[in-house]
């Protein structure tokens, strides 16, 4: 091959590829217009195989696009509804602009509050129902997962009082409205899941936060532990799905809430002792 047809060769690839940037919204957008025309529902509920297969004289559902119908136990509808809403989408185009103005976040930028505000002042019901939901957050969805696998386990949901609204326990898992960075219950141990990226949490707040955490369990040699469920980000060079999605979320993290997600050598600046298990796909599992 000639320098010339290389160069050109370089070149075309050069452009696929910025189009791909450009244009990365056209893929997201056209399966939140499915979700919400009800066509990934039709074809869950008539489908039963496995975004989409195409074959010779129909459709089916790929694993990927099983996660947005209504009925899949692990859908991630409301996240992907959240993200493409007019709410959260407001806040992007002001990312230049952030960068050389005082604005906490983008978010703050767009709507002049932070994105807890305006979830507690505009749409406290609806917009805070769907972020809870996006994000697992409030509903004990993990909690009742560990309930219902240890019956002589007793759990508790600690989130904030507009979070846990009127939901309800029984047996051995109870809901409790309050503020962790205020006080932390007693336990025999302590589940944070996707707590430690918060901005509320940065520096000598994590530090002072952490030790409440120890401070609420048994000591080590009685088996008190802080389990961690967090992601841990991976060298952005390393090509796969899973950490495109990493450095994805570190991004949203910023632009929203001013915080971010962490290396390894991150956290491992944060604990002397610890055990990390790489389960969860994009997060893992830490012992403390």
């Amino acid at each position: 091959m000639s320098t010339s047809e290389s160069s050109s060769t370089e070149l075309l690839h050069a452009q696929a590829q910025i189009w791909n940037y450009i244009f990365n919204f056209v893929t997201s957008s056209a399966v939140s217009c499915a979700l919400q025309l009800g066509i990934l529902d039709i074809l869950y509920k008539h489908v039963q195989s496995g975004f989409l297969n195409q074959h010779e004289d129909h459709f089916s559902l790929t694993p990927a696009s099983r996660l947005l119908a209504k009925n899949e136990p692990f859908n991630v509808r409301s996240l992907l509804l959240l993200n493409h809403g007019p709410v959260f989408s407001k806040a992007w185009p002001e990312l230049s602009a952030w960068f050389q103005n005082h604005s906490p976040t983008p978010f703050d930028a767009a709507h002049e509050k932070s994105l807890w505000n305006y979830i507690e002042e505009e749409e406290p019901r609806i917009l805070g129902d769907i972020f809870n939901d996006a994000l697992a957050s409030g509903t004990g969805t993990v909690s009742m997962a560990i309930a219902k696998a240890f019956p002589n386990i007793k759990c508790t949901v600690l989130d904030l009082p507009h979070v846990i609204g009127d939901l309800k326990g029984g047996g051995n898992l109870e809901f409790v409205a309050g503020d962790m960075f205020d006080q932390i219950l007693h336990a025999n141990a302590i589940l944070l899941k996707l707590i430690l990226r918060s901005a509320r949490l940065d520096g000598r707040r994590l530090c002072e936060d952490l030790k409440k955490c120890k401070e609420s369990i048994p000591s080590r040699e009685k088996r008190g532990k802080v389990i961690i469920i967090d992601t841990v980000l991976d060298d952005p060079k390393k090509s796969n799905e899973f950490v495109r999605a990493q450095h994805n979320m570190d991004m949203l993290m910023m632009v929203l809430y001013a915080a971010k997600e962490r290396t390894k050598k991150e956290w491992e600046k944060l604990f002397t002792e610890y055990k990390i298990v790489p389960a969860l796909g994009l997060r893992r599992v830490y012992g403390v």
